[in-house]
């Protein structure tokens, strides 16, 4: 008799179990919360921002849709915050970089980030950016020293920037996810409507100034100054330093040709700040460039509906 040698299954059945070993294996790779190359998570695009303005523009426009983050520490000036490796490691897994130009996060001209997801929002108005000099240089906090000069980069505080940072937001948003593009554009529709507004109110508080000489902590104003005519000299102060008698005697020199009687500071100032400043015969209000994420459950728009409150207050102070 021939020998038939014995098989545990048939064939068939044989290739079946390792089909199915196979689906298994396909099946127990997780389908979301897994970053891709990209960075993508559970479907929706990873969207980085280097300063609040531009996370607060792409949350309000992408909604639900893609993931913002804004990496940023919160103590610190995004405008000057150099990110670690690591940090740096985040941006180059997004999906869309949002830049806000203007020189502004200076960090990422020798960074390697991948070009092709990165926006520069201040690209479309770049012949109107502000340019200057002799703005000084000083150090503070974790920050260091850094310097003034070069391109004004708060350009959203004149809201008709504003309003086009967060049409390329939108812009490439829809790029980014094309069949959400008509509810982009809703969203942008809306946001543009309350930007419109703050812009119209700021133009009346800063009406109601005149040719009134202001003073700032710190050269952040200069948009806010040209959109709507504020007349504004700064020094180089910071909010949580109290300026020493050698500060208060550089501002005494200034206020021979601008005698302002109100200063504007970027945060709430130190009181014995706002006293030596009082015993000068200047009042201290904040006006907030909101490069950074509110403290409080405020947001940008609040933050700014704050800033229209304090050139009123400048303007009454100034009556």
């Amino acid at each position: 008799m021939a020998f038939r040698p014995r098989c545990p299954l048939p064939l068939a059945l044989l290739f079946a179990s390792f089909v199915g070993f196979l689906l298994a294996g396909c099946e127990g790779e997780p389908s979301g919360g897994t970053p891709s190359e990209t960075g993508t998570t559970e479907g929706r695009p990873r969207v980085l921002a280097v300063n609040y303005p531009l996370a607060y523009f792409a949350e309000r426009i992408g909604g639900d849709m893609v993931e913002v983050e804004f990496p940023a520490p919160s103590d610190i000036d995004p405008a000057f915050w150099k990110p670690s490796a690591s940090e740096i490691a985040t941006f180059q897994t997004a999906d869309l970089i949002l830049r806000n130009g203007a020189e502004y996060a200076k960090w990422m001209k020798t960074a390697s980030l991948p070009e092709s997801v990165i926006v520069d929002t201040s690209k479309d108005f770049s012949d109107s950016l502000i340019v200057f000099a002799d703005a000084g240089t000083h150090s503070h906090g974790e920050e260091g020293e850094h310097s003034h000069d070069g391109i004004a980069f708060t350009t959203w505080l004149d809201m008709a920037q504003a309003i086009e940072q967060a049409k390329s937001v939108k812009e490439a948003l829809s790029s980014l996810v094309p069949e959400q593009a008509a509810s982009f554009e809703a969203r942008f529709e809306s946001l543009r409507a309350e930007l419109e507004a703050i812009d119209a109110e700021l133009a009346l508080a800063a009406q109601a100034l005149g040719e009134t000489p202001l003073l700032a902590s710190h050269p952040v104003h200069q948009y806010a100054a040209r959109r709507y005519g504020l007349h504004i000299r700064s020094v180089l102060w910071e909010p949580d330093v109290v300026p020493d008698d050698a500060a208060l005697e550089d501002l005494s020199r200034l206020r021979k040709d601008h005698p302002g009687e109100v200063m504007l500071w970027e945060a709430e100032p130190a009181a014995q700040s706002v006293e030596r400043l009082q015993a000068m015969g200047v009042t201290s209000v904040v006006f907030d460039p909101c490069g950074n994420r509110p403290d409080d459950d405020g947001d940008f728009l609040s933050v700014m509906r704050s800033n229209i409150e304090a050139l009123i207050q400048a303007a009454d102070l100034s009556d």
